[in-house]
C-alpha cells in the first residue's frame, strides 16, 4: 500500500465512520456491536470500544501498531487482535469487517457452516463459509480460530458470536459482509422447509473459475 499521508488517513477514518453507520442502517449491527479495521502502512486503524455507530467520530478511530500497542490515544475494540492478525497474515487484505448480524449470528449460534446451497457462496472464496468454534470475545484464542476458519476464504462465521468479512479495501469488505448476511438469510429460510440440495464440488469448481473474472466484465465480453 502506498504511503498514507495525513489526508489519506483522515479519509480512511471518515470512511470507517460511514461504514459503521451503514452497517447499522442496514441492520447488520446494532448499538456498539461489531467493529471495523483498516490497514495503514506499518499500522492499522480500528473502531473504538463501546461507541454506538451513530456516535462515532473520525478522530475516535484508534491507530495501533502490529505489536498491539496503541499509537496516540483511545481504547480500541476488544476484537483488535483478530484485526491485527488478519492484516498481518493476509497482505492482500486491506480491511476487516465484523458484524453481529441477525442471520449470520443465528447460524453461528448453531455452529453451522454455510455449505454450497447457492453458487454465490463463491464470493467468499471457496465452496463453503466455515464456522469457527466458540472462543471468548476479545481473546487470542478467538483470533487464532478465526484465522483457521478464514484459510483460503474471505469470510467466516464465529461460533455463538457473529461474522467476519474481508476485502482488499473497506468498500469491498462492507459489500461482502452484506452479501454473506444475505446468503445466511437465504440459507436460514431454506432450512425452514428442509435441507437444501447442495451444489457438487465440480459445480462449485466451475463457479469459482468463472468468478476469477467476476465484476471485471467489459462491453466486449458481456
Amino acid at each position: 500500500m502506498a504511503a498514507c499521508g495525513s489526508s489519506r488517513v483522515q479519509d480512511l477514518r471518515l470512511a470507517m465512520v460511514a461504514g459503521a453507520q451503514s452497517l447499522s442502517a442496514q441492520g447488520l449491527n446494532r448499538g456498539s456491536s461489531g467493529n471495523i479495521g483498516v490497514r495503514l502502512d506499518a499500522s492499522f486503524l480500528v473502531t473504538p470500544s463501546g461507541v454506538p455507530a451513530e456516535e462515532l467520530l473520525a478522530n475516535a478511530m484508534v491507530e495501533m501498531d502490529f505489536s498491539g500497542a496503541v499509537r496516540g490515544t483511545g481504547r480500541p475494540s476488544s476484537e483488535w487482535r483478530f484485526h491485527r492478525d488478519i492484516l498481518l497474515g493476509r497482505p492482500e487484505i486491506g480491511a476487516v469487517v465484523h458484524t453481529h448480524s441477525r442471520y449470520a449470528t443465528s447460524l453461528a449460534c448453531l455452529q453451522r457452516e454455510i455449505p454450497a446451497f447457492h453458487y454465490m457462496i463463491a464470493v467468499a472464496g471457496g465452496d463453503s463459509i466455515r464456522c469457527a468454534p466458540y472462543a471468548l470475545f476479545g481473546t487470542q484464542a478467538l483470533s487464532d480460530l478465526a484465522l483457521q476458519a478464514l484459510t483460503g476464504r474471505k469470510a467466516c462465521l464465529l461460533g455463538n458470536h457473529g461474522m467476519i468479512a474481508l476485502g482488499a479495501d473497506l468498500p469491498a469488505a462492507l459489500a461482502l459482509a452484506l452479501e454473506v448476511e444475505t446468503l445466511c438469510a437465504q440459507y436460514w429460510s431454506a432450512l425452514q422447509i428442509g435441507e437444501p440440495r447442495l451444489l457438487s464440488t465440480e459445480q462449485m469448481r466451475e463457479v469459482l473459475e468463472k468468478f476469477k473474472g467476476y465484476g471485471r466484465q467489459t462491453s466486449a465480453n458481456i
